[in-house]
């Protein structure tokens, strides 16, 4: 379905877990309409019955169109592409929300409309992700998978019920602004949800992630030749996000090393801001969590791999410290393979 749109519509997703205060959120963004424009807002309910879209006005000047049952960023993509080329092409709106699913995952939404035949339509905005401060002493909630892959997938989040924040809750914000800080731009403190719209109207930035052999194997090809795909560990990648650089290995969990030289070459680096590793060693599995005020190692449960990634800003070296990290491995190649 091909559709020309004049003008790419700035369009924002807001996500985020059960309950965190997206509609809040989005109440008080369509307050902020200047009185000449249009504004869109796709919803998206899990169930069959539309709550949401009542608590949202009725003006002139708004178009809500709502998708019922499933989510629209995993189910079929007809159904939001329907809607939203419909939306796009009958309202010609000047600005678009989607509000997806507290059970959704935004990163497969997103994938879809920075596809290229969206490009000339949709003009993507930084992704948001409300989450709840009050609640983020509570472990078992903040923890559960979704909960993690929709804050993964901001580069906005805003944070609601501030005001009833905990000193727990403060100090679990702030791991995760630093567990966080290569790809999200910004984290907002809201009271019912009170942002101004110029703070989310950021452009969204893709991730540049590519995936290749390790670097020693890569130097058994010509040097213009194309790098083959990887499908299966082991396996070298690097991400480009925000300015800064992630460089990463995944090796197979047979893989051994020796935990003291590993400890010795991870403490070797340089120019880094962040080294964080699960790997199998002959002292057991061991997490590393480095940072440039703490270098921290403790036991950890068997993972599905050995990974490793550098976070850093500075030109690096890369063929040298795979060399180094190789060099600790301790399990004969021949079972490990």
């Amino acid at each position: 379905m091909k559709i020309i749109a004049s003008v790419a519509v700035k369009t924002h997703i807001i996500s985020g877990f059960l309950g965190a205060g997206k509609t809040t959120l989005l109440q008080h963004l369509l307050k902020q309409k200047p009185e000449h424009e249009t504004w869109a807002i796709l919803m998206n309910e899990f169930g069959q019955i539309g709550i949401d879209q009542q608590l949202l006005p009725r003006d002139q000047g708004y178009e809500i169109k709502e998708l019922l049952g499933g989510c629209l960023c995993c189910a079929s993509q007809l159904p939001m592409q329907i809607a939203l080329s419909r939306l796009i092409q009958e309202q010609k709106p000047d600005r678009l929300f989607i509000e997806s699913t507290g059970l959704g995952h935004p990163a497969q939404l997103l994938e879809q409309l920075t596809e290229p035949h969206w490009r000339s339509q949709v003009d993507m905005r930084a992704l948001v992700t409300v989450i709840d401060g009050s609640r983020l002493h509570d472990k078992a909630w903040i923890s559960q998978d979704l909960y993690q892959d929709q804050l993964k997938a901001a580069q906005i989040v805003v944070v609601s019920h501030a005001q009833a924040m905990s000193e727990v809750d403060q100090r679990v914000l702030n791991d995760l602004k630093d567990e966080h800080f290569t790809h999200i731009q910004n984290w907002l403190m809201a009271e019912q949800g009170n942002i101004q719209l110029e703070q989310m109207d950021v452009a969204h930035q893709g991730m540049q992630r590519k995936i290749v052999p390790l670097i020693q194997v890569q130097k058994q090809f010509s040097e213009n030749a194309l790098l083959p795909e990887i499908k299966q560990l082991p396996y070298h990648y690097v991400e480009f996000s925000n300015g800064y650089t992630v460089a990463g290995w995944k090796f197979s969990k047979r893989w051994q090393f020796n935990f003291y030289d590993l400890l010795d070459v991870l403490c070797e680096q340089q120019d880094w801001l962040r080294i964080k590793a699960i790997l199998n060693t002959d002292q057991g599995w061991m997490t590393f969590n480095f940072n440039p005020e703490q270098l921290n190692y403790k036991s950890g449960i068997e993972n599905i791999d050995n990974r490793v990634e550098v976070i850093t800003q500075q030109e690096r070296d890369w063929e040298s410290f795979e060399a180094a990290l190789l060099s600790c491995r301790i399990d004969s190649v021949e079972k490990a393979q």
